[in-house]
């Protein structure tokens, strides 16, 4: 009976371990939650001193502290670390609220996030200040990128589409109102056309106008024509559909003015016109140019593109500027289009100077998180603002028939807009595929 006792217990054992090792792989929310959070949050607890010392985020106490603690509490005066005002779980992670004592700043903090990661044995380390004094350290448990999917209540509104996942476990948005032009970068095979196909599928559900330039001859915008109210696909078409927007800008700006009022969503429910959004699928098919007599037009089209990107947030036009590499060498007007693009995601790139143009300007320390994808993580990018943050994002695999079937779905939703019937694409069905000869060649019968 007790070898019995023992074996029942040894499986058990077993079972349990297997359990754990199965959610770890399978279901790292439970794990984190069973095993991982209670593991930090001590590790956390018992080490905090100890870590912030050793990574010199430590004060010297002052001189009354310094008196009280030698002359009263007879206890040895030691650094002072940053108070832990509230140390908080979340389904991914640990968030840490410090109050940092004067001669610290959060640079410092985030100057040792790797070392503070490596300490706590956590998946990444994020430094967030919320308020002048304090500071917020983000921990990811594990790794949130590894299989994305959105979470349910993710769903499109207003002008707000939920593209990508963050690394601490956040839904990443593109808000036109907050964020109205931006500009994405990468690779082939960096993911950057899935982080597309995700846009234009959240797009296709709101109530704006889309508006494709695709220079490939329409490869990639061209599935999207049932949802498009316009659509170029060629630099000569771009640059006329590009001077219609232009015009419309225009007008609607003496719009604005009729009605006394500096923003679209100030006007009037019946008289305001429907937001565009203005989709460029590879930027450098507009900058280049293969004869000198081309320099003309091209310096137009570049010209017309920063004018929107300049003027038209306050009308409702959007730029969602998208291309494989990105530099000054592009030609005149690269530098004074990145500058009116206020939103950066970069995937992974081949150059660092197309990774320095897209966030070297606003978040330097995200250029080298940048160069550090890997190239079987399709899909993972760098997100960076004008406020200097950045974070890890990635898209969910949608493909290229998904995000052409939510466009047919909701082709109805597509505006009719006088100014741009003459770029109005016609949906075609896709050729019928050759047949196959077949393997057996046929015998005539005879008798």
């Amino acid at each position: 009976m007790t070898d019995i006792d023992t074996w029942l217990e040894l499986g058990g054992l077993a079972a349990g371990a297997g359990g754990l090792g199965y959610a770890k792989a399978r279901a790292p929310r439970v794990y984190w939650s069973l095993v991982g959070l209670p593991v930090t949050w001590g590790r956390f607890t018992w080490t905090y001193r100890d870590t912030m010392e050793v990574c010199g985020l430590t004060v010297q106490p002052s001189g009354f502290r310094a008196f009280v603690r030698r002359n009263v509490v007879r206890a040895e005066v030691r650094p002072v670390p940053p108070k832990v005002r509230r140390v908080r779980p979340t389904p991914v992670g640990l968030r840490v609220t410090l109050r940092l004592p004067a001669g610290l700043e959060p640079a410092d903090v985030a100057a040792s996030s790797e070392r503070l990661r490596h300490a706590w044995g956590v998946r990444s380390v994020r430094v967030m200040e919320t308020k002048p004094g304090l500071v917020e350290l983000r921990m990811t448990g594990y790794d949130v990128l590894q299989r994305v999917r959105l979470p349910r209540t993710a769903r499109p509104r207003g002008l707000v589409v939920p593209v990508a996942l963050r690394e601490d476990g956040t839904v990443f948005e593109r808000d036109y109102r907050k964020v109205p032009m931006a500009l994405t970068l990468g690779a082939t095979l960096s993911g950057k056309s899935v982080y597309q196909r995700n846009l234009v599928k959240g797009l296709a559900q709101l109530p704006v106008g889309l508006v494709g330039i695709d220079c490939k001859r329409g490869v990639e915008h061209g599935r999207y024509a049932p949802r498009l109210s316009a659509l170029a696909t060629d630099p000569e078409s771009a640059g006329r559909l590009l001077d219609a927007l232009v015009t419309e800008m225009e007008e609607r700006f003496d719009l604005l003015a009729l009605y006394g009022v500096s923003d679209l969503w100030e006007l009037p429910d019946e008289v305001r016109p429907v937001p565009l959004v203005v989709l460029v699928d590879e930027v450098a098919e507009l900058f280049l140019v293969t004869s000198k007599k081309d320099e003309a037009a091209r310096d137009r089209t570049v010209m017309q593109m920063v004018r929107l990107g300049q003027m038209a947030r306050a009308i409702g036009i959007y730029l969602e500027v998208c291309g494989q590499r990105f530099g000054s060498d592009l030609g005149r007007g690269a530098t004074a289009l990145r500058a009116q693009l206020t939103g950066r995601v970069v995937h992974r790139v081949n150059d660092k100077q197309t990774a320095d143009m897209g966030l070297g300007d606003i978040a330097p320390d995200a250029v080298t998180a940048v160069t550090a994808i890997a190239p079987d993580r399709p899909g993972v990018a760098v997100a960076g603002d004008t406020s200097g943050g950045w974070s890890r994002i990635r898209t969910p695999q949608t493909s290229p028939a998904e995000a052409a079937a939510v466009c047919r779905e909701f082709a109805h939703l597509t505006p009719v807009l006088p100014f741009l019937a003459p770029f109005r694409p016609v949906a075609q069905l896709a050729p019928p595929m050759p047949s196959a000869p077949p393997l057996l060649k046929p015998r005539p019968v005879t008798e």
